[in-house]
């Protein structure tokens, strides 16, 4: 899926309120968590009041004796006569306050990590399954270390901020709304002293929030960018090793890794700036309400107030003021994950809402009993079209004048076979990717069974085609899993008969666990002829009533490439098969060749008709042959002509 270096990322849309609207759509079947959460967060946040108070009147009514024993709610039969026994009830009352707090902040907690943790697993899954259901030309023009950023880092931000930010938040306003509520109830005058701090601390956050978003969001884009020059080169180790290009390969890590660490330093300064700045705010407003109070205490009233605080008011007063003044300096953590979320649930959404140009049509229907005819008919592609910088395969590059095919038609009837050839760059493998719907053609129709590929669903129409690649690709598992792959309801012995005919039984019964041997991440440990024929027998259990060759077996050694066209000389009896071939022995016998230069179909018929042509397959096979002083200069030139021509779109 990885591109080259200079592919785009992904259009993913921003939208301010994108993050909300996440978590409204997946919030909604687990709103019962987060209404759990939310509740005894609360009970968490009223029982932490009762210690302060109980404090004060506790030192004013059992060890000062200035004013009565007496709380809100507790009936006067309760209250003991004793100071001794009046401090034990006080003492009871901050015990069990503390074991209701403590219940109530684990359930708080469960709540809103049960509810975080499910919205993040169906949030992944979903743009994971969005991701798979767009169009080849969204993987052509993005990075795989890029979605793999937006599937795991930005949805885990996004998770983070649910369970500490959000839960932070709530458990933040029933805190600062209840003590201020409380510190007004017990003197207004001085809780105005203690709210100053307040609009300063709206100010100072936000500033913080103008400054620090659009950091975060270059911080998230550069986070993509090391993820897939990370992906890129572990894939390419191969290479890089073979090359001696590990200082090279170093050199371009470290430099996105440092454009990784000025971003996340640029916000990093931002917020260490910051959270000083509301600590020296909070504080300051700690120590002039401090001052007030004490002097209030020794010396009556300042002159703005009126009437008289005792000692056990006072600490009671100051322990509030610390409760309600010290969580407005936490605001600015909250804050701060809130903005890492924002910048990652922008690259989350416009995923989930990101449209390829392939897709199902409203009245699709399955295509059905598939006898496998195949004709195109007047079609043109270019990759221009899907705004594709990079075209897998060897077609090489594509510019808006050039496009990859122009105007082929052709027809293959019902079990014959035809061979695709010509030159690097004429288009083969983009013709059979358009039979498959990777790619819809921009002018003319693909058709299969005389039906339109865009008007059946796109599953059926992949059921019916086995296609057999010349790189082909195992996934992490068993032997028996990659067989079985696409058909997984498979039982053993479908699968075991499968290999055999193959000719994969042998060599799988002598690997270390047989068919349960584990091939490695791509298939590793399996050889580059065993890969070929276990994705072969993967076709087999298929049973396609099509059958797509894209040089199946280029990049094996000969006697290897003798046992897989043997098996594929059976899998094709039958059935509907296209062949490309770079190997024209391998389509020798095909019912009909197609020799393809510039995107065009330029001949056509069996072997030896083409050879008496003496045209372009003619040369071509004389190149295979060895036979070099038979070439006329032209096909030189023209081949020196082609190969400019798909440096040129590389370049691009």
């Amino acid at each position: 899926m990885a591109t080259e270096e200079g592919s785009e990322r992904p259009a993913f849309a921003a939208s301010d309120a994108s993050m909300w609207r996440l978590y409204a759509e997946y919030g909604r079947d687990n709103v019962r968590f987060a209404v759990l959460g939310t509740l005894m967060a609360l009970l968490s946040r009223a029982t932490g009041l009762l210690p302060p108070l109980l404090l004060g009147l506790a030192i004013d009514a059992v060890l000062l004796g200035t004013r009565p024993f007496g709380l809100p709610g507790l009936p006067a039969a309760l209250v003991p006569e004793t100071a001794a026994g009046r401090l034990w009830l006080v003492v009871s009352l901050l015990v069990g306050a503390t074991l209701l707090g403590a219940l109530g902040s684990y359930a708080g907690s469960y709540g809103w990590n049960r509810f975080a943790q499910n919205v993040q697993h169906e949030l992944r899954v979903d743009a994971y399954e969005r991701l798979q259901a767009l169009d080849r030309a969204f993987f052509d023009r993005s990075r795989t270390g890029e979605l793999l950023s937006v599937l795991n880092n930005d949805v885990n931000q996004l998770e983070s901020f649910l369970t500490d930010g959000v839960n932070s938040t709530i458990r933040l306003l029933a805190l600062v709304g209840g003590v201020g509520l409380v510190l007004v109830v017990l003197n207004p005058w001085l809780a105005a002293v203690s709210l100053l701090a307040v609009p300063v601390l709206v100010v100072f956050t936000a500033l913080f929030v103008r400054r620090v978003q659009p950091k975060y969001a270059r911080m998230r884009a550069s986070v993509g960018d090391l993820n897939a020059r990370l992906e890129n080169n572990v894939a390419g180790i191969d290479v890089i090793k073979t090359e001696s290009a590990e200082g090279h390969e170093a050199e371009r890590v470290r430099a996105a890794s440092f454009a990784y660490y000025e971003t996340n330093w640029d916000a990093i300064r931002t917020r260490i700036t910051f959270f000083p700045g509301l600590s020296l705010v909070s504080g300051l407003s700690f120590a002039l309400t401090f001052a007030v109070g004490a002097f209030w205490v020794l010396n009556g009233p300042p002159g703005f107030a009126s009437g008289a605080v005792s000692p056990g008011e006072f600490v009671t007063f100051m322990l509030y003021t610390q409760q309600f003044v010290w969580p407005l300096a936490q605001f600015g953590q909250i804050v701060n994950s809130y903005q890492r979320a924002r910048a990652s649930s922008d690259r989350v959404y416009g995923l989930l809402q990101a449209e390829g140009a392939v897709s199902d049509a409203s009245d699709a229907v399955d295509l059905t009993d598939v006898e496998g005819g195949i004709e195109y008919d007047d079609v043109t592609f270019s990759y221009s079209g899907t705004d594709s910088p990079t075209v897998d395969g060897d077609d090489g590059r594509a510019t808006d004048a050039e496009p990859v095919l122009r105007n082929v038609s052709f027809t293959v009837t019902q079990g014959d076979t035809v061979g695709i050839v010509g030159p690097t760059g004429s288009g083969k493998s983009t013709l059979v990717k358009l039979l498959v719907r990777l790619y819809d053609p921009d002018e003319g129709t693909v058709r299969v069974d005389g039906h339109d590929v865009r008007e059946v669903r796109r599953a059926s129409l992949r059921r019916a085609v086995g296609y057999v690649s010349q790189e082909p690709f195992l996934f992490y598992g068993t032997v028996r899993e990659n067989i079985a792959y696409g058909t997984f309801d498979a039982t053993d012995d479908e699968v075991e008969t499968a290999a055999r005919r193959a000719a994969a039984n042998e060599f799988i019964e002598n690997l270390p666990d047989g068919y349960d041997t584990l091939v490695g991440e791509r298939g590793v440990r399996l050889s580059g002829g065993q890969r070929q024929r276990v994705a072969l027998a993967r076709t087999f259990l298929k049973d396609p009533a099509i059958l797509v060759l894209d040089e199946a077996t280029s990049h094996v050694d000969t006697e290897t490439e003798a046992i897989i066209q043997r098996s594929l000389r059976e899998l094709a009896t039958d059935r509907t098969t296209v062949a490309i071939a770079h190997r024209l022995s391998t389509v020798k016998e095909a019912d009909e060749i197609l020799v393809l230069e510039g995107g065009r179909i330029v001949e056509r018929g069996t072997h030896e008709a083409l050879l008496d042509e003496d045209g372009l397959y003619a040369n071509l096979w004389r190149v295979q042959a060895g036979d070099f002083d038979e070439l006329p200069e032209s096909f030189f030139e023209a081949a020196i002509a082609r190969r400019a021509a798909v440096e040129r779109g590389e370049s691009n």
